[in-house]
């Protein structure tokens, strides 16, 4: 039986609406919150539905489904990785000492920063998605966490990411302690995805109690031509 961690971009816009484009075939993030989109299946219909979010020009879809992609008619995939879901198994202990709220005041800063490291896609509203906090050195954003995706039970931890220049400093393991930590303490289960190349941070996560759940399929997809 298909969990809601096997597509959860799908779940996700179910259960927020209010962010979604889109309708019971095919739903899309609004275009300044993110860039995921999903069918609710690989029947005709619904791959048509959701090639019919994509508009013409530069703009781009990212799946993100633990089933193979399939490629609507009329869209061409740019690009497809590998990656892997982790979800959190034990409890994770996290302090948030020394670190920020961040909110619209901050969003300039966040969208800089998640540019420049690019932990994933980052648009001027991806900050209102969920709780995101921050460390600051010298006024300047070091580093940020935050939560995505979300759907009754679980929230997704993402957005991590350290300006280069306060890397080797264990940023990222402190922040990403922190914002899981509080997800479980509001009754959630934490999870959260890495690029299946990404060794360094599939350690780190696991060091902090995550274990993976499923290899998940990546594909960037546009209007062909």
């Amino acid at each position: 039986m298909n969990h809601d961690l096997d597509q959860p971009v799908w779940a996700s816009l179910q259960h927020q609406p209010h962010w979604a484009d889109g309708g019971a075939l095919a739903r899309r993030f609004k275009p300044d919150i993110n860039r995921f989109a999903a069918a609710r299946d690989d029947g005709a219909a619904s791959l048509a539905a959701l090639a019919e979010l994509v508009r013409p020009g530069d703009d781009v879809v990212y799946l993100a489904q633990s089933r193979p992609v399939a490629v609507p008619p009329g869209l061409v995939a740019v690009k497809t990785a590998a990656a892997v879901q982790m979800v959190a198994m034990r409890a994770v202990e996290g302090d948030e000492a020394g670190m920020q709220l961040l909110g619209d005041a901050d969003a300039a800063e966040m969208l800089a920063l998640a540019t420049l490291t690019e932990p994933g896609p980052f648009l001027p509203r991806t900050h209102t998605m969920g709780r995101f906090v921050g460390i600051r050195i010298d006024g300047r954003l070091a580093a940020m966490a935050g939560e995505r995706m979300r759907f009754p039970g679980f929230v997704e931890v993402s957005g991590v990411c350290t300006h280069p220049d306060f890397r080797g400093r264990g940023l990222a393991r402190r922040m990403s302690a922190a914002v899981t930590a509080d997800i479980q303490r509001r009754g959630a289960q934490a999870f959260l995805h890495a690029w299946a190349t990404n060794t360094a941070a599939i350690a780190l996560y696991e060091s902090l109690g995550f274990v993976t759940r499923t290899a998940m399929n990546i594909a960037v997809l546009k209007r062909q031509g």
